[in-house]
C-alpha cells in the first residue's frame, strides 16, 4: 500500500516511518503476540498484516519503539489497528506523536469514515476526532476471539 517513497515525520531523535525495510518485525510481532487484542497472533500474521496495510514505524534513533497500521482504500475507508508505543518508551507523548503522523498521513485525507477500536485508549483517539460509533446498530462484525490459538494447534 505504501507505493513510492517512504513517508516520513521527524521531532527530535524519534521519526515516524512507512519504510518497511526498517521495521522490526520482532519488536513488532513480540509486542502483538501479548496484546490484549492479539493474543498469540503468528509471525507470519503480523507479517502478512504489514504487508497489507499502510504501516508506521515508531523509531528512536534506529531502535522500533512503537507501530501503527492503517488498512485503507485510500479514499473513502480506513481501519487503524495495532497501535502500540513500548511500555518503556510511554508517558513521553510517543502515542500522540505516532498518531498526529498517522493523521497526517496524504493517504489517509478525506476519508469519509475512519474507524478503530480500543479497550482503554479512548482519551488519546478522541484527540483526533475519534468518537463512539454514530449508528452503532448498523455495524456488524465476524469474530473468531481464538483464531490464532487455531492457528498455533496446526
Amino acid at each position: 500500500m505504501s507505493a513510492g517513497a517512504p513517508w516520513e515525520v521527524r521531532r527530535g531523535p524519534f521519526l515516524v516511518t512507512t519504510d518497511r525495510a526498517r521495521f522490526d518485525v520482532d519488536v513488532i510481532h513480540g509486542f502483538l503476540r501479548r496484546a490484549y487484542w492479539s493474543p498469540g497472533v503468528p509471525r507470519e500474521t503480523v507479517e502478512r498484516a504489514i504487508a497489507g496495510s499502510l504501516a508506521f514505524g515508531l523509531f528512536e534513533h534506529d531502535r522500533q519503539i512503537g507501530f501503527a497500521r492503517a488498512i485503507t482504500d485510500g479514499a473513502t475507508f480506513a481501519y487503524l489497528a495495532d497501535v502500540f508505543v513500548l511500555e518503556a518508551h510511554r508517558g513521553r507523548g510517543l502515542g500522540v506523536f505516532l498518531m498526529e503522523s498517522v493523521m497526517a498521513h496524504p493517504a489517509l485525507q478525506g476519508l469519509r469514515r475512519f474507524t478503530l477500536a480500543t479497550r482503554d485508549a479512548h482519551d488519546l483517539y478522541r484527540r483526533f476526532g475519534f468518537t463512539p460509533l454514530s449508528a452503532p446498530d448498523r455495524f456488524m462484525e465476524r469474530f473468531a476471539p481464538d483464531a490464532y490459538a487455531e492457528a498455533s494447534a496446526s
